[in-house]
Order: C-alpha cells, then structure tokens, then sequence
C-alpha cells in the first residue's frame, strides 16, 4: 500500500574458494552498472641480463643470447602499450654497482608500459632503495618489503627468494639467507593485506618472486606455504635457464598459476598474463 515499509532485498551468500585459501562466505547482490573501462593487461619477463655499462656479452651461453636486448626490445615495443603493466622478475643487469648498472635501468624505463621490479641473484648494484629509486625512471616501481597495487585493484607481492637449504646444489650459506627472504616475503605480504590482498575474497593477489618456489618434480620449497597463505592466484618467477628450463614447475597447482618468465624460456619477448 502507498508509503508502507518494503524490506530491503535479502542478503544471500555463497562459498568460494581463492587460490588455496581456506573457504570463505563471500556476501553478494545485484550488481550495479559500472562505468566502461579499459581491461588492464599484464606481461612477465624476467632475467633480461643486460650489459650495456659492462662488458658482459651473453652470447657466450649460446647463439640463443646473440643481439638479445634489441630482440626483446623489438618485442616488447610492440606487444605492451603505454598504459600495460610488465612484472620484471630480477636480474635485470649486469652492472656490479649503480652507475654500471645505470644504463640498463635507462633501457628498461624506455620501455612501453608500467613496470614492478624486483632483485635477482645477480643486482648486486641494488644496494640501496633510496639510492635505487632516484635514477629510476617514473615507470619503474620497486618491490622490496611491500606491496604494489595496480590500477583495476590487483595487489602484487613478492621477494628475490634464494636456493632452498635442502637443494643438493644449496651452499653453505642458503639457510640464511632464504629464511631471511622468507620474513621479507611476509613483510610484502602484510603490505598486501593493507592494500586489499592476500585474504579470502580480497583483491587479485599476484605473486613476483626471482626463485622458483616449486620444481617440476613436484618438490616445494618454504615459499609454497606462504604463497597460499597469500591467497595468491598467479606466481610469476625466473632464475632458471638453458637446460634447467625443466626443473621449474609451471602450470596449476593448488589454485596456483605458475609462471617461468626467464627470457630465453619465453623467446625474449614479454608473455602476457591472463586476469580471470
């Protein structure tokens, strides 16, 4: 009847699952109209190893590396726009110090697109963040101890990682140093759970390690846990080349994708990333 009270509409819920994480009750309702907007699209590559302040060639691993820098530059210019982001998983240069490595920062932030970068083994010139952060171009965000969000929400986290302590090819100082890497991935993964990720029903969370945290024999390594305690959907890592291309696990495994991005394992160019 006119002006009588009408309850508003009920509330109903249902169980969903996010990357390995634990059931959740996920609220929902009729969903509003939202305004237009452009898919965000996102690319890996990893391990781009370049020399252009050293004298480093790579072709020395093998005619696969001969002229690789303009290879992947002709790529990624022409697969990644302007408003595409690119997660760039460590080992970058070869440069043992800042102003060798100068130069290949300048390469990268000429690139198209928006780029999250992390350490490798190999970024001994990453010393110091601050130091880091202003010879970087605007496009270039690091990843170190926290979290980067990305324009439609997605969370990204990650940490170099190291060998496993319990890898036959593990030396003395593994122990160390990947628990060390361990704490700093939970550091980024707190950053994340500020940012909306890495909880049940939260934002996209995508992991950028330099490690592979699995092998393709079905060992894990501690980074597995905290992957899934990250409700991460999507793994991004590098490290691995040549003949050891096999020993990286990719594809799914406990709502996990998994992503070996080393650059001569993807043809030297950028391999885009899904978003479901």
């Amino acid at each position: 009847m006119p002006g009588s009270w009408r309850p508003a509409p009920r509330l109903q819920s249902r169980l969903a699952r996010f990357g390995g994480c634990a059931l959740a009750l996920v609220p929902y309702a009729v969903a509003l109209p939202l305004p237009k907007t452009h898919a965000l699209r996102l690319f890996a590559i990893s391990d781009l190893h370049l020399s252009f302040g050293v004298d480093k060639p790579m072709d020395i691993f093998g005619p696969q590396w001969v002229d690789h820098a303009t290879r992947m530059q002709q790529a990624w210019d022409g697969m990644v726009g302007p408003d595409d982001w690119v997660l760039v998983g460590g080992d970058t240069s070869w440069g043992l110090d800042l102003a060798e490595a100068k130069p290949d920062l300048d390469w990268l932030g000429a690139r198209p697109g928006q780029k999250v970068l992390i350490k490798g083994n190999h970024c001994t010139w990453w010393q110091s963040r601050t130091k880091v952060e202003k010879v970087l171009h605007p496009s270039i965000r690091l990843l170190q101890n926290d979290a980067v969000q990305l324009p439609d929400g997605t969370v990204v986290v990650g940490t170099r990682l190291w060998d496993p302590p319990d890898a036959p090819w593990a030396d003395a100082q593994a122990a160390s140093v990947f628990a060390r890497e361990l704490e700093r991935f939970k550091l980024s993964i707190q950053a994340g759970r500020k940012l909306g990720g890495c909880v049940p029903g939260g934002a996209r969370t995508i992991a950028l390690v330099h490690y592979p945290p699995r092998f393709s024999d079905g060992r894990e390594t501690g980074a597995v846990p905290l992957l899934k305690e990250a409700c991460a959907q999507i793994c991004v890592y590098g490290h691995l080349h040549g003949k050891d291309h096999k020993y990286g696990f990719q594809g799914t495994a406990d709502g996990i994708r998994y992503y070996l991005a080393a650059v001569d394992a993807i043809d030297f160019r950028p391999i885009p990333i899904p978003l479901e």
